[in-house]
């Protein structure tokens, strides 16, 4: 059909064009979310004066660089203490955080600017390691050659049916003495699956995810069928600091971990998000994976981003790294079986109202014809994210000692509000029904058409040609247009053979 003008007939309202008339006010196409400006001020200072000064450099959406800053003082912060919100209401103080956006908004740039602190830490671990490690692995190399030729004299024996008893228990004791690795610190994970990720985690038990590149946690082999299940409640257990077991066939054997933290700190196009949504069904939500994350969809600066020289210095950014490594160097309390013991931080009388208002009034809104009630599963996450940021403010401000006070409760609860409009916004976009989704997209190209070509009507010759693809066919076109006609938000004008669509003016006035 590209290139012929649609055969309309009866498909498209009888409306003939009988002069100008005047244009009733334009009804909207849903209930529309808008986005809000995020919470900058929010930050605490020394965070806040780091996300402006990367922002105004790299001008990426603020929230982006916001959430790779916040994700680096969770990924430094969360082996040291648990947050306790009420009596029995205790858990971790790590984060998750979820960028939608496309590729080419630099979040990889971003990361590499929040994350510098950590990965130089990282690097001189490693080097000061080394005479440990070669010490281990020297160790490791003759446990094994030990270990071996025990199994294959207890092979020999058996084939020959002699008693295998003592060589037996020599292999005993020599499971029981197996050499230790050192407990080197790893904190950055990027393309490692799920399972070297929790393997690591039994070596150093914090870590996070930092991926610019998500798609490798929502479209790996990993989450097929048959393994989507157990990874997003691996990830839930994680969130939640619980117990994991393991059971290997494998070489490696089976193991436990217990008391590891983890944060997560990913971005994925939308079309990559849908489709894990749409594969996973239910599960995506219903096992709560997605109701834990925080999820930004920012509105893309590509296109305004013109080229700035690299200032010569960055004070804010250096306080920024300075304090996350007088974090990463306070001892991680670690136990004897590899995991964390880490101190708890309260809340002051104050802030624990203040907490309380902030988990009341979310609760109020997940009542039927509530703002809430549509992302019910993230919104009964929000207060435990409350109380999760408002710790890694504090320690991020004091230190370990301390309560918690009724400011950075109420910081966080800004931020944690910020969060759930957005939630709202890519939760609402994503139900919208394929009819839905033609109409939004019909009046969006004819609104940016007529914008860009200084006019308000535009032919169905031009729409059947370079109009949205889904809309070059004659029943879903003949259907959205109807929809935006009956709203008042276009009309169909037929001039002899030839046929139009005008755009209400308010929609282009409104635009400009």
């Amino acid at each position: 059909m590209q290139g012929t003008d649609f055969d309309l007939g009866d498909a498209l309202l009888s409306i003939e064009q009988e002069g100008p008339g005047e244009w009733p006010e334009p009804l909207p196409l849903t209930s529309k979310i808008d986005p809000l400006p995020y919470p900058t001020d929010a930050l605490p200072e020394t965070i806040r004066a780091a996300v402006e000064e990367v922002r105004d450099f790299v001008q990426a959406p603020v929230s982006m660089i916001a959430g790779s800053a916040l994700a680096a003082v969770s990924l430094s912060s969360q082996a040291l203490v648990d947050v306790e919100r009420a009596a029995k209401l205790k858990g971790p103080c790590s984060i998750s955080n979820l960028i939608i956006a496309e590729s080419g908004e630099r979040k990889t740039s971003i990361d590499g600017y929040f994350m510098t602190a950590i990965r130089d830490f990282e690097t001189e671990q490693v080097e000061l390691a080394k005479p440990i490690l070669k010490q281990y692995e020297a160790e490791a190399a003759a446990w094994n050659a030990r270990r071996a030729g025990l199994l294959d004299a207890i092979k020999a024996a058996a084939k020959a049916g002699n008693s295998c008893e003592g060589l037996e228990a020599d292999l005993l004791e020599l499971q029981q003495n197996e050499p230790i690795p050192p407990r080197i610190p790893r904190h950055i994970y990027q393309d490692a699956t799920q399972e070297a990720q929790v393997k690591g985690l039994t070596v150093w038990p914090s870590g996070g995810v930092i991926s610019s590149e998500a798609g490798a946690v929502f479209g790996s082999h990993g989450m097929g069928a048959d393994s989507l299940m157990r990874n997003l409640s691996t990830y839930n257990i994680l969130w939640d600091g619980g117990t994991l077991r393991f059971d290997r066939r494998t070489e490696g054997g089976s193991f436990t971990l217990k008391g590891a933290r983890l944060t997560l700190s990913l971005q994925v196009q939308e079309a990559t998000i849908r489709a894990f949504i749409n594969k996973a069904g239910a599960l995506a939500r219903g096992t709560g994976f997605l109701a834990r994350i925080l999820i930004a969809r920012p509105e893309s600066t590509q296109g305004t981003r013109f080229f700035k020289e690299p200032p010569a210095r960055w004070p804010a950014l250096a306080a920024y790294h300075t304090r996350i490594t007088e974090i990463l160097n306070m001892p991680a309390p670690i136990n004897e079986d590899g995991a964390l013991e880490p101190r708890t931080l309260t809340l002051s009388p104050e802030a624990k109202v203040a907490w309380i208002v902030f988990h009341d009034t979310v609760e109020k809104e997940l009542s039927c014809g509530g703002e809430l009630i549509d992302i019910r599963d993230v919104a009964s996450k929000a207060a435990d994210n409350v109380a999760r940021l408002a710790a890694l403010f504090h320690v991020f401000e004091y230190g370990l000692e301390g309560e918690i006070q009724s400011g950075h409760i109420e910081a966080a609860a800004r931020i944690v509000a910020w969060h759930l409009n957005e939630s709202r916004r890519f939760f609402g976009k994503l139900a919208i029904s394929s009819e839905a989704g033609n109409v939004a997209r019909l009046d969006a190209w004819l609104l940016e058409y007529c914008r860009a070509e200084r006019t308000d009507t535009v032919s169905t010759r031009t729409v059947s040609q370079y109009g949205p693809g889904p809309l070059r066919k004659k029943e879903p076109f003949a259907s959205a247009l109807n929809e935006l006609i009956e709203l008042d938000r276009v009309r169909l004008i037929k001039t002899g053979k030839q046929k139009s669509i005008q755009l209400n003016p308010a929609l282009i006035e409104g635009a400009k």
